[in-house]
């Protein structure tokens, strides 16, 4: 079985205690490393032997949890840990995979742990050659599925209850949400730019300003919170000078 790292971040010794002796008991999980301080960890959240889950307490010195996240959640798994319920809605307006509440109770936190475990499964899963360029849904049209190649897609775009999914040999709207869509893509092929366009980047024609302007002629406007993660992904890709600027 393939273990899955982890990391705790929270500002208070015991916390970190409670989620160790909860890691060490769970078959599976290893803890790679712990801090007391948001700062200093934000080299081993980034790095490349980042974890693959970081439990991260929300109010703390120096850089907030909420903060810490916007920074590391492109790199390892994110699961708020908080005594305050209130901070629910934007710990999932910040993408996080799950939010505990303390008192941390071992029956939550292996809740947590089991639905991470599927979800490892399920990205293995796109390892397997006859899944590597499709994906499958269920159309609007009652009994019928429809198989999409992975590069046929331009852009997802959220639509309440639904998602519609563009391509190049159509649109097809299906019942799942951005969140059930978005674990299922390869990244950095797909990448989200707002919270309801999520992108190919294959078929990004022009970027200007705050707007994306897709291959088929679509333009997307590009939210606040994923902008910057964006342009420094699309950044690698550019080719600079080395000449010195007059």
């Amino acid at each position: 079985m393939n273990t899955i790292s982890c990391y705790v971040v929270d500002d208070e010794d015991g916390a970190i205690a409670l989620l160790r002796e909860y890691i060490e008991r769970t078959p599976g999980l290893e803890l790679i490393g712990s801090s007391l301080d948001p700062v200093a960890a934000l080299d081993d959240l980034t790095g490349p032997n980042a974890p693959d889950i970081t439990f991260l307490d929300v109010d703390m010195r120096l850089l907030s949890g909420m903060d810490l996240a916007g920074m590391v959640n492109l790199y390892t798994t994110v699961v708020f840990t908080t005594a305050f319920s209130k901070y629910a809605l934007e710990a999932f307006e910040k993408e996080a995979f799950d939010f505990l509440l303390k008192p941390i109770t071992y029956e939550r936190f292996a809740k947590c742990i089991l639905h991470a475990k599927r979800k490892k499964k399920l990205m293995a899963k796109n390892d397997y050659p006859i899944r590597e360029d499709f994906f499958n849904i269920k159309s609007e049209v009652k009994g019928r599925m429809v198989k999409i190649k992975f590069d046929e897609v331009i852009y997802i775009e959220g639509a309440i209850n639904y998602i519609q999914i563009h391509t190049t040999e159509g649109k097809h709207m299906t019942y799942l949400t951005m969140k059930d869509i978005e674990g299922y893509l390869p990244k950095p092929l797909f990448a989200r730019i707002h919270r309801s366009f999520l992108i190919n980047v294959n078929h990004v024609k022009v970027i200007e300003r705050s707007q994306v302007r897709m291959e088929n002629g679509d333009a997307l406007i590009m939210g606040d919170y994923y902008k910057q993660r964006f342009l420094d992904l699309m950044d690698e890709h550019l080719i600079k000078t080395e000449r010195k600027q007059a």
